[in-house]
């Protein structure tokens, strides 16, 4: 391991979190909340004195330097040094006192889970509020991907960056230069909260819930900025929420492919079809569930298109009490959890892509059994997967599984029911947000003991950086020099 490459990228990104920490600043003078707007200035203050520290000495051939082994490891460690210092405001300001809870709420924000300890979030001042917010979209293109799109870091080895940082279990590049795909991916991500806002600006939400809703919508977090989520907001404003977390779901690249006049290509992907598939077929195998529990067939497929976009976008807003909901719907939003949005997207969850190969890998099995001498070559999107592919998408799978059910078990020291404890670590593993049971639409994560905080902080990140950057952080042989 390279320490010191280490050491330097996590001084840039404690120098970007400084910058990040301005912009609530300004929130603070517009609400004149002076006293919590200089808690916001210190805590800039110290992280950009920490990664002035960290980068004292700049590590020599940085640019060969950053194999796979320091590239998961930077973003794993960057990733928790940024909700660190990013849950500071909450406990100096004295909203979240607990540091374990306001680093839960800090790593629920970056992570772009929604999930909370907090039972009344309008106590929140607006300027801790819109923090709050703000880092779904910081989380949720990755701050790596940013500082790739406006420094000129380092050579061709800085995808082992990006590789760590993105969800999918393959990184492309829209363009040859690394730099240049980082820009477009940020482009198209800003492109999309301009929309969104806009569009939230004219269905009639103030300048603020715009804002700060839309950062959770394209970001596919979920913090709500009033305790009822988004059940106070007019049939309209939920409508554009669940056409853009919908959209927010769906690969960056068919919006490349849509910037630079390649639409034929858009058909084939493989993944964005089942997407919509899994979409529309979840919304009206909902509706048709839930239709005696509202007054039209309008207010019933609203909030079953609303729930499925959310679940599957693991945006984690929702407008109902679902829990609430029929058992075969609650086992169709199970099932979503699980499934999440699209590879190279800002969503959560294993990917539709993922499960494409997966389930291309069991049907081969079984087709080998019958025809053992045939040789068939797997396909995704009409690209052959290689075996490096195939075997690091069942290595995931594999880990996957193995994390729910320990985290599972470590959690239930807590006597709560299986079905709030299973959804919540399917909630924040998935960086969804809200599960079921005690953990439903309607509670929030305070039920839980420090220690259970603790294991959804670590499935949380394990989930945001897709498992493999945070465990080999615990391997003996990361750590060594060569």
């Amino acid at each position: 391991m390279n320490l010191p490459i280490v050491r330097y990228i996590t001084g840039w990104v404690l120098k970007f979190e400084a910058a990040f920490l301005l912009i609530p600043v300004i929130v603070g003078l517009c609400y004149k909340e002076y006293h919590i707007l200089v808690i916001y200035l210190i805590v800039a203050a110290l992280c950009l004195l920490a990664g002035f520290v960290l980068q004292i000495k700049k590590p020599k051939d940085m640019a060969s330097q950053i194999y796979i082994r320091e590239g998961f490891a930077s973003v794993a460690l960057a990733w928790v040094a940024l909700s660190v210092f990013g849950c500071l405001p909450f406990v100096m300001t004295g909203e979240i006192p607990n540091f374990v809870d306001a680093l839960f709420e800090t790593v629920s924000g970056l992570t772009t889970t929604g999930a909370s300890i907090l039972d009344d979030v309008e106590a929140l001042s607006k300027t801790s509020m819109f923090w709050r917010c703000f880092t779904h979209w910081i989380g949720g293109m990755g701050i790596f991907v940013f500082i790739m799109a406006v420094l000129p870091m380092v050579g061709l080895q800085s995808m082992n960056l990006m590789r760590a940082e993105s969800p999918g279990p393959s990184v492309g590049k829209f363009v040859p230069k690394l730099q240049n795909s980082a820009i477009l991916s940020y482009v198209i991500y800003i492109a999309i909260t301009i929309i969104c806002f806009i569009s939230y600006l004219i269905s009639g939400m103030t300048v603020y819930e715009s804002i700060t809703l839309c950062f959770g919508t394209v970001g596919t977090g979920g913090f709500g900025i009033y305790n009822d989520s988004m059940a106070s907001f007019t049939p309209l404003q939920i409508n554009l929420m669940t056409i853009f977390m919908i959209l927010s779901g769906v690969n960056y690249s068919v919006y490349f492919c849509m910037i630079t006049g390649h639409l034929k290509e858009i058909l084939s992907f493989e993944e964005v079809r089942y997407y919509f598939i899994i979409i529309f077929g979840s919304i009206a195998l909902i509706a048709w569930n839930i239709h005696s529990m509202y007054g039209s067939i309008g207010e019933t497929i609203r909030h079953a298109a609303f729930q499925v976009g959310s679940v599957i976008t693991t945006s984690g807003f929702s407008t109902v009490d679902f829990d609430q909901w029929p058992q075969l719907s609650k086992n169709i939003l199970i099932i979503l959890m699980i499934v999440g949005a699209c590879a190279g997207s800002t969503g959560g969850g294993m990917k539709v892509s993922r499960l494409l190969i997966l389930f291309k890998s069991i049907a081969k099995e079984i087709r080998s059994i019958i025809h053992p001498h045939n040789v068939r070559k797997l396909y995704l999107d009409k690209h052959p997967l290689s075996d490096e592919m195939l075997r690091s998408t069942n290595a995931y799978a594999a880990i996957y599984f193995v994390l729910i059910f320990v985290s599972i078990l470590l959690i239930a020291h807590d006597n709560l029911d299986f079905t709030t404890n299973f959804t919540a670590v399917l909630a924040t593993l998935n960086n969804i947000g809200p599960g079921l049971g005690m953990v439903g639409p309607s509670h929030s994560f305070s039920v839980y003991s420090m220690f259970s905080k603790c294991v959804f902080i670590f499935d949380m990140l394990a989930g945001r950086l897709e498992l493999f950057p945070i465990l080999i952080l615990f391997l003996p042989s990361c750590w060594r020099k060569y």
